[in-house]
C-alpha cells in the first residue's frame, strides 16, 4: 500500500462528489479530504496501485471540468504519508529546510524525493489549508543533508514551474523551531 492518488478540484461541490464516487470505485483508504483555498477541494487516497488508479480515473472522470490537477504516485515512502496525516514525531530539531509550491501535488512528490535523498525528517507538509492553495514542506537534519534533500525536493516543483521558493537555515532559534511543531 504504498501508492498515493491526488485530486485537486476547482469546486467544494464536485470535490465531494467526487471523494464519494472515488471511495466507491475501488479499494482505496481515505487520507484527507477537504476544502482548501481559495475555494477549492482536495482528496488524497492511498492503496494498491491498480486501486488507486482506478479510483483518481473515476474521480478524473467524474471531475472532469472542475479537476486542476490529479496524479498517482507509486513507492511514496510511509513517513510521507504519516506528515501527510501529521502524524510525525521529530526527535531532534537541526538544521530546517523549507520547499514552498504553487500547488498541493508538488508537496508530496518534494517531501518523497527529499526524504528518499538524505538523511532528513519530514516535520510537516502543508498544503492548501490558509494559505493560498499553496503547499509546503518543512524538514530537519544535519546541514548538508538538509542542502541535499532541499535541492533534490525543489525540483518537484521545478519542472512544472510550481516551485515558488526554498529556504535552509543552518542554526534555527528556538522560537522559530517551536512555531514549526
Amino acid at each position: 500500500m504504498d501508492t498515493v492518488g491526488i485530486i485537486e478540484l476547482n469546486s467544494i461541490a464536485r470535490g465531494i462528489e467526487v471523494t464519494d464516487s472515488l471511495l466507491k470505485s475501488a479499494e482505496v483508504t481515505l487520507l484527507k479530504a477537504g476544502t482548501i483555498c481559495p475555494g477549492k477541494y482536495m482528496v488524497i487516497v492511498k492503496g494498491y496501485v491498480g486501486a488507486v488508479k482506478s479510483a483518481i480515473q473515476t474521480g478524473v472522470e467524474i471531475g472532469a471540468e472542475n479537476v486542476v490537477e490529479s496524479k498517482v504516485i507509486t513507492r511514496l515512502d510511509p513517513r510521507v504519508i504519516m506528515a501527510v496525516n501529521a502524524a510525525s514525531e521529530i526527535k531532534k530539531m537541526r538544521s530546517l529546510g523549507v520547499i514552498e509550491f504553487f500547488d498541493v501535488t508538488s508537496a508530496l512528490y518534494a517531501a518523497d524525493s527529499a526524504i528518499k535523498s538524505a538523511d532528513v525528517e519530514i516535520i510537516e507538509i502543508r498544503m492548501g489549508y490558509a494559505i493560498g492553495g499553496k503547499s509546503y514542506v518543512t524538514l530537519t537534519g544535519d546541514l548538508s543533508a538538509v542542502k541535499t534533500a532541499v535541492e533534490v525536493g525543489s525540483k518537484a516543483g521545478e519542472d512544472n514551474c510550481m516551485l515558488v521558493n526554498k529556504a535552509v537555515i543552518a542554526s534555527p532559534r528556538k522560537e522559530l523551531i517551536e512555531s514549526l511543531l
